[in-house]
């Protein structure tokens, strides 16, 4: 037991005296029973005026070689793994009201590796293998997308079973498992695309984290499919497009829709056309009639809505000698198929940022098209086969970001939510209307009724109208669902604090920053009347804090014995914010002072957060933990493995995984009850990050990481936790959420990428959901696509918004098939591209090794541009040919092999290194292409020609400059964006206006070393830049921290680092780079 003097002075007026100052609990505070399975623990109340104190393979390539670790039985738990065009974007629904229909709000400012396998088609029943070799194939990133056609999908039922009705939030997370042992090894860093070579059954997995990216976490048994699987489908918490009384006990899986099943239906409608003999024969699934068509309406083989998908690129294998022996003869082929020699034209960024490749649809389907913000494709023209796919050795994956906030969408409260009978398919803009009773999923083909409903137009009080409908005229929508989609009444809102209270987290100041940045958002916290709120602190013991109304001041509670974590007491720990608040109030007012002379220096971590899941049990919600050092008692506690002398070593970068499982398992235990696990971390030292963003990861939670962090010792990153604390606390956020990917009939899911937990092959689980999280999901064609012109994908999110309404969120994409090698190159989105390379590479560099990953990502440029190569003749030896889509490739990869997470020969510290891969496997694209690629711009002159207005403020836009030093000169300033940070760089000639009108200082001598703001001046060269910042920060939810650098500064040297283009010590430049690329394509 721990003596008085032991513990920090606390405030007399924090603690109730009459109940507490002088007690002593060996059991549990009476009235309170704790389950025989606990152990009862010390429990110390006291008043304020005390003292209470695998071995894993090294892999040589990106495909091969995987062996899978065995695992106890009853340990299952799944490892995760994996500029706009937004005017084109059309909501004609805008201007006419539908009833039940409305927009959401537009705010003004607005992950590791698993390989699972999603089919949609239907699998005949196999048995499972218990051991399947693996060969590897040298070459590129993207050996991992190919598998066997015959492994088997679980049925609806046996999805069902397996998650055991996830009721009360919980499920089981247990699956069997299939082991995959490797025989071989190759002799080149493996791709992440498929070798051609490779037979047709050889499986692949994606790149792994630390050992834990297994297909097998989900479930494998399959069985024919049966009547009882169309009951689990049609089960009356589930609207469609016809009607059941078939009733079953729901579960997330079956709430949301499974997969696709053979219904034993006997109605009228046409039966689903799924033989392969029968698929030439078959109308080709399109959305052609939207907008073609006026009625929508098709009775006939449709007009294509994609008839210009599909161009012949001819031409191609005709090159003279011109702009180093490289031009086309025929003038027809589009400008993303333009050959461009990379070693004679390097300048190549655009005057803005980089866009979106547009789809090579018809004009009506282009506006229809989801915004690529928020859902996109790495290949925009879908390869018809997988040999096409490998040939291209380009990787097919998807980018998400569901919960985006911009645009704005329709909300729609439909009494009936019209899906496929078979797939489950939302209802969207590129079905096809057979005629006005009937329409086409455009996944799997199925012909399903028309609800009488949905054909009824409310705005012209008219049948018959349903193209009209905002479901089909919205790529994007959501639906506020009704009590069929709940498996319980939706819980209200719970937020709890956990906060370290040792010694260098009082000292580092960070205590303060939180109670003040709370108190100012206490009423904007998202939630309704209903909305709960709990405070738990630790050091060595655990504090709880009772806050009951009615109360004249908060209780804590202190429990001493953390071997043994119990509740001390049942009531008054999570407490209605509204009805609790002046109490609340009172303990974030006296939390600063109250541990002020503690010297308590060790943490308590694991306990704390044991306490916090039995504290949100009934609820679930959101934790969000505040830590400032590696833990040090009780469960979860951590060593330090940082060898600083390893920081810049070109090989053998160690422990980029968990040093523990005991994180991760604990974030799976939330998951279950729908608990996410936010990390704060604020250390001045080593604190494993790579073991404490497990609780984040595996939970659905996010993790901030400010190193060095002091109030005042470094004033910047104190003003960028006060921001990140005003944006985490009042953004929209989803609770209870369930994700599903469904694409059309013959392509496959098999490894997903973000902060979640793979429930079953095509179902994630996030306990929550924000509108800063992105994902990933690597993809690969298990059949022809040769009888459909187009290929659609569609992401359904269902959640609980804080207000209590259960919502259905639906993206819909819609992209061409092509047949040809030349198209896939047109189609290729090079930042999509990048972005899931990159989260590929970082599941190899902790599954195998930082050199593997390094190699795989050159190899993926070498082997891309090799394959274009093939499709081109008269080409010189002494070029490097890309088409104009692949132009920034090799600088993207370059930018990626400089990036923390990846890079060697400079000093990068292990927390540093490990955020930085984090942060690549839950950013969104956009947010993610600035931190590998940063913008800089020349800010000396600014003027308002090609200058935009954007809410009444004049924003400039000065062209994209090269990363290069050779681009800076002394007499000007440069701002570098790179995400998280801000630069701006000042030359020492720059013109003293610059100072006096953007800085506010006489001369440059007079700039203080460092300066981490601007003053706002009644001036329009400092208005101009402040505006043109604001706009560079947009929706981002990186609260960038702002550097003014001197030409003759010690600060520089991070400025210089993300001068990627130029040499290093340790890194080629970016022209030494494209020689080395262009050597390995010659081979």
């Amino acid at each position: 037991m721990l003596s008085q003097n032991s513990m920090p002075q606390h405030k007399p007026s924090l603690v109730n005296t009459n109940n507490l100052s002088h007690q002593f609990y060996h059991s549990p505070s009476p009235g309170h029973d704790i389950p025989a399975s606990q152990k009862p623990a010390q429990v110390r109340g006291f008043s304020a005026t005390q003292e209470p104190s695998g071995v894993l393979q090294p892999y040589p390539t990106f495909t091969g070689d995987y062996s899978y670790a065995s695992y106890p039985t009853n340990f299952s738990y799944t490892p995760q793994g994996l500029s706009s065009y937004s005017d084109h974007i059309s909501s004609t629904v805008s201007s006419q009201h539908y009833s039940g229909s409305q927009y959401t709000s537009s705010p003004a400012s607005t992950q590791y590796g698993q390989a699972i396998y999603s089919h949609n088609v239907h699998a005949v029943p196999q048995p499972i293998n218990t051991a399947q070799n693996v060969q590897a194939s040298g070459g590129s990133l993207h050996q991992d997308l190919k598998r066997p056609n015959t492994a088997p999908v679980p049925t609806e039922k046996q999805r069902g079973a397996q998650e055991v009705h996830m009721q009360n939030h919980g499920v089981p997370l247990s699956f069997g498992q299939q082991n995959i042992n490797s025989d071989s090894q190759s002799p080149r860093p493996a791709p992440l695309i498929s070798s051609a070579s490779l037979h047709q059954s050889t499986l692949q997995e994606g790149m792994q984290f630390g050992g834990y990216n297994h297909a097998n976490s989900a479930p494998t048994t399959s069985s024919p499919s049966s009547e009882d699987e169309e009951d689990d489908e049609e089960a009356g918490f589930e609207s469609s497009s016809t009607t059941s009384t078939a009733s079953l006990e729901p579960t997330n899986d079956i709430l949301e829709g499974g997969g696709f099943t053979e219904p034993a239906s006997t109605t009228s409608t046409p039966a689903f056309m799924n033989h392969v003999s029968q698929a030439s024969n078959q109308t080709k699934p399109v959305g052609h009639v939207y907008p073609a068509l006026q009625p929508g309406y098709q009775n006939a083989a449709p007009s294509h809505g994609s008839q210009s998908s599909s161009p012949n690129y001819s031409g191609l294998n005709q090159l003279p000698a011109s702009l180093g022996g490289l031009s086309l003869q025929q003038a027809q082929q589009p400008e993303s198929l333009r050959p461009i020699n990379l070693l004679q034209d390097r300048n190549l960024l655009p005057i803005l940022n980089v866009a979106a490749p547009i789809p090579n649809l018809n004009s009506d389907l282009k506006k229809l098209n989801c915004n690529p913000n928020s859902f996109r494709c790495t290949l925009t023209n879908i390869p018809q086969t997988q040999a096409l796919l490998n040939k291209a050795k380009l990787p097919l994956g998807l980018l998400i970001h569901p919960f985006r906030s911009k645009p704005r969408i329709p909300v729609l409260s439909p009494n009936t939510i019209v899906r496929c009978r078979s797939c489950r398919t939302y209802i969207n803009p590129f079905v096809s209307f057979i005629d006005q009773r009937r329409w086409k999923c455009n996944l799997c083909y199925r012909i399903n009724d028309v609800p009488e409903e949905f054909m009824y137009n409310a705005v012209t009080r008219s049948y018959g109208e349903t193209h009209k409908r905002p479901e089909v005229q919205n790529s994007s929508v959501e639906f506020i669902a009704s009590s069929d989609y709940m498996l319980r009444p939706p819980p209200p809102a719970v937020y709890l604090f956990v906060l370290n209270v040792s010694y260098n987290a009082v000292e580092s100041g960070y205590l303060r920053v939180f109670c003040q940045s709370l108190m100012d958002n206490l009423d904007k916290l998202g939630g309704d009347s209903r909305t709960k709120i709990g405070f738990i602190t630790f050091d060595s013991t655990v504090h709880f804090y009772n806050l009951q109304e009615g109360l004249s001041q908060p209780q804590m509670l202190m429990v001493t014995d953390i071997e043994d974590i119990f509740l001390p007491t049942p009531d008054g720990l999570l407490v209605n914010m509204h009805e609790s608040k002046e109490l609340i109030k009172d303990l974030l007012t006296a939390m600063p002072s109250m541990f002020a002379n503690t010297r308590e220096t060790h943490s308590a971590l694991g306990p704390a957060l044991q306490g916090a899941i039995k504290l949100l049990t009934p609820t679930g919600g959101r934790i969000s933990v505040f830590q400032t050092q590696l833990p040090s008692l009780g469960a979860g506690l951590l060593h330090s493995r940082e060898d600083p002398n390893q920081r810049s070593s070109t090989k053998g970068i160690q422990h980029l995984g968990p040093a523990t499982d005991f994180y991760k398992k604990l974030a799976l235990d939330c998951s279950g009850q729908q608990t996410a696990v936010d990390l704060f971390l604020l250390s001045s030292q080593y604190s494993d990050l790579a073991s404490l963003a497990c609780m984040s990861k595996y939970s659905a939670g996010c993790v901030y990481y400010y190193p060095m962090f002091h109030h005042t010792h470094n004033l910047a990153q104190a003003e960028k936790l006060k921001k990140d604390l005003d944006h985490y606390l009042t953004r929209k956020v989803g609770f209870e959420a369930v994700m599903r990917i469904r694409c059309t009939k013959g392509l496959s899911i098999h490894t997903f990428h973000g902060n979640l937990f793979v429930r079953s092959t095509d179902l994630l689980s996030l306990a929550n959901i924000n509108e800063d999280a992105g994902f990933a999901v690597q993809m690969s064609i298990e059949e022809s696509l040769t009888d459909t012109s187009l290929a659609c994908f569609q992401v359904a999110l269902l959640y609980t918004s804080f207000k209590g309404q259960r919502r259905i969120r639906v993206h819909t994409l819609c992209l061409p098939v092509v047949s040809s090698l030349p198209d896939v190159f047109a189609g290729a989105d090079v930042q999509a591209i990048t972005c899931l390379l990159a989260n590929m590479a970082v599941d190899r560099s902790i599954s195998s090794s930082l050199s593997d990953a390094r190699d795989a990502l050159v190899n993926a440029a070498v082997d891309s541009l090799a394959s274009y190569s093939s499709t081109l003749s008269n080409l010189q030896q002494s070029a490097l040919i890309s088409p104009s889509s692949l132009r920034m490739f090799p600088l993207y990869i370059l930018a990626l092999l400089k990036q923390k997470a990846f890079r060697t020969g400079t000093s990068t510290r292990l927390d540093d290194r490990v955020f930085a891969m984090y942060q690549m496997k839950s950013q969104p694209v956009t947010h993610l292409m600035k931190m590998i690629h940063p913008h800089l711009y020349r800010i000396d002159r600014l003027t308002d020609e090609g200058a935009i207005l954007v809410n009444d403020s004049v924003v400039p836009q000065p062209s994209l400059q090269s990363l290069s030093a050779e681009k800076l000169s002394r007499e000007g300033a440069f701002l570098m964006d790179s995400g998280s940070s801000v630069y701006i760089w000042v030359g020492r000639n720059c013109s003293n206006s610059f100072f006096c009108d953007v800085l506010g200082f006489p001369n440059y001598a007079s700039v203080p070393q460092k300066l981490n703001c601007l003053p706002e001046l009644n001036t329009t060269a400092s208005e101009r830049l402040r505006n043109f910042i604001s706009w560079l920060k947009g929706d981002s939810p990186l609260n960038p921290v702002l550097y003014v650098i001197k030409d003759d500064s010690a600060a520089k040297t991070d400025f210089f680092q993300h001068l990627i283009e130029d040499r290093t010590e340790a890194a080629f430049s970016y022209y030494e780079f494209l020689l080395h690329i262009q050597q390995q394509v010659c081979k």
